[in-house]
């Protein structure tokens, strides 16, 4: 349906508890506005969305909603005046951080002052262009990052809700290490970010149990937000999970209530 364009946090079922302070972010270039550029031809009705998951401003979704506008308060009051990346990853698989990437970078599109970027890279799992009913077909990360003379344009698809686009992680590949660590993954995450200084980024990473994925992807990030299952992880392998990452980038601990 949708193609290619142009161009410590707690949460209990979503409810924000919480919050770790890190440092500040670096100045960032200044950039030309894109929202006027971001009309959705096929905007999805409340009933659609809430099938797929997805948070929105109706009443039948309040509390979720609710929910994520505060973990994106509480995000752009670390953030300050400065757009930023973050990266969202569970603590094991099927702990729900697809879930909270998608309905997270959601909640930033509903400001209309600012605009989100999805960026699927959890190469094993991918599940956004899926969740998204996005017709992936035209490629995705991996794609670029191989051919990127292709443009990045050509990787960039509408979602069906207003100021949210997604870039899927297309090519099949077991092993992301080599290209999330790469100096071309690198430039492709600072110029999506600088190009739009009101633009978001959300980078849904693999879990962190078993791969060395996440902890590569981190390096990309400012923030780092962490997903636990609620009543099946561990306090220990949370605690393992966030071990990982710098303590100036963790936010915090997301508890979803998987289904």
């Amino acid at each position: 349906m949708n193609g290619p364009e142009d161009d410590k946090l707690l949460v209990d079922s979503g409810g924000l508890v919480h919050g770790a302070k890190v440092g500040a972010l670096p100045q960032r270039a200044s950039a030309g506005h894109s929202i006027a550029r971001m009309s959705e031809t096929d905007t999805l009705p409340a009933k659609q969305l809430e099938q797929r998951r997805l948070i929105h401003r109706e009443n039948s979704v309040r509390g979720q909603s609710d929910a994520f506008r505060e973990i994106r308060t509480r995000l752009l009051w670390l953030g300050g005046e400065h757009n930023f990346v973050t990266l969202v990853v569970p603590v094991s698989p099927g702990s729900g951080g697809s879930f909270v990437a998608r309905n997270l970078a959601t909640a930033f599109a509903f400001d209309e002052a600012k605009t989100s970027l999805l960026i699927d890279c959890n190469l094993r799992y991918p599940a956004q262009h899926t969740a998204l009913g996005v017709d992936a077909s035209s490629g995705g990360l991996i794609d670029y990052l191989e051919h990127p003379a292709s443009g990045i344009q050509s990787v960039l698809y509408r979602t069906g809700i207003p100021r949210l686009r997604l870039i899927p992680t297309g090519k099949a590949r077991e092993n992301g290490g080599e290209y999330f660590s790469s100096f071309r993954m690198r430039a492709v995450i600072d110029s999506l970010r600088c190009r739009y200084l009101d633009r978001y980024l959300f980078l849904d990473g693999p879990a962190i149990k078993g791969s060395p994925d996440a902890r590569i992807l981190s390096d990309l990030a400012d923030f780092v937000v962490v997903v636990a299952s609620y009543g099946r992880d561990t306090p220990a392998a949370i605690s393992q999970a966030a071990a990982n990452f710098d303590a100036n980038k963790l936010t915090g601990v997301v508890f979803n209530h998987a289904p």
